[in-house]
């Protein structure tokens, strides 16, 4: 799931960061309560009501007075969460039971409520609209309802196309990123290896003892440059990236790493030196981590492995 939860109370957003700028609606006459929460619904859409246990979808924008507190409109992004039963007084999830998907209201919730909820600590920390007398102002927008297993149906279809997209465009980018890399070899006299991954290494000092396996604990010297030749990262020499002299230490074959370098330990021995030239999907791909790194970039790795040991999973 890729879009983010959030709680019931729009105390709990609010906290979360759901900050911007813009108007609230007016609320008028006609207000019906529950939970301590006043409801008007401005555009009843005939359908099926929300019902405890349904994953919802909602637009919300939440304003005290002039201060926006909360827009989802203005993230770009709509609002998914479980239905439950409503806890405690002021929780918004007591009104989606009486909304169906299209459906509009605008809700009230008093400051008072929920500060009187709230463990005495907890009160240093309130934003400072958040204070008694004032009336949190909420314009909502149901905008889908479904049940937990057609939800789950959804987002596995939604992933696997996801991963079907990802997968051409890996299978795109590779010819385009193996003939940079066989230029660049025959520039530079250089005789690497291929795995059957695309990806290129070659071995310095072959290092001691059994190879590296999937699993086990490694500790690395590492310095990660472009095919260009500009580094972008290392914790051999401090002037590079923001890691600093630590040995970067992970489980080998567990997705820790990015794809390439997990690979290229596993052809290592500790005590061992290597050059790894990774093509873009074994590294980044299009999604750049730094300024330095452009989006599709081909990229190389002087590696070094320090400490190898079997993982202590105990």
């Amino acid at each position: 799931m890729t879009k983010r939860i959030i709680s019931g109370t729009l105390l709990s957003a609010a906290i979360l960061g759901l900050t911007a700028c813009g108007g609230g609606a007016g609320g008028g006459g006609g207000f019906k309560k529950v939970r301590d929460i006043e409801y008007k619904i401005v555009k009843d859409v005939e359908g099926k009501n929300a019902a405890i246990g349904d994953i919802i979808e909602f637009h919300l924008k939440a304003m005290v007075d002039t201060t926006v507190v909360g827009d989802t409109y203005r993230q770009g992004q709509a609002q998914i969460t479980k239905l439950d039963s409503a806890r405690n007084p002021g929780d918004l999830l007591a009104v989606f039971p009486f909304l169906s998907p299209g459906d509009s209201a605008v809700v009230h919730i008093a400051c008072d409520t929920i500060i009187a909820k709230m463990p005495a600590e907890q009160l240093s920390q309130l934003p400072v609209w958040m204070k008694k007398g004032n009336t949190i102002e909420i314009s909502l927008k149901l905008v889908s309802v479904k049940s937990e297993e057609d939800f789950q149906k959804e987002m596995e279809t939604r992933q696997a196309e996801q991963m079907k997209k990802m997968e051409e465009q890996k299978a795109a980018q590779m010819p385009i990123d193996d003939q940079k890399l066989q230029d660049f070899f025959k520039a530079n006299n250089i005789n690497a290896k291929k795995t059957e991954s695309g990806l290129y290494y070659v071995i310095q000092k072959p290092g001691a003892g059994a190879t590296i396996t999937k699993g086990m604990m490694v500790g690395t010297k590492y310095t990660g440059k472009t095919l260009e030749g500009v580094p972008f990262d290392s914790n051999v020499d401090t002037s590079i990236g923001h890691h600093g002299t630590d040995l970067l230490r992970f489980q080998v074959g567990m997705g820790q790493m990015i794809p390439g370098f997990d690979e290229g330990v596993q052809m290592m021995k500790k005590g061992g030196k290597a050059t790894f030239y990774l093509p873009s999907p074994l590294a980044y791909g299009p999604n750049s981590p730094s300024p330095k790194i452009e989006a599709n970039a081909v990229l190389i790795f002087d590696v070094e492995v320090v400490e190898a040991k079997e993982a202590d999973n105990k």
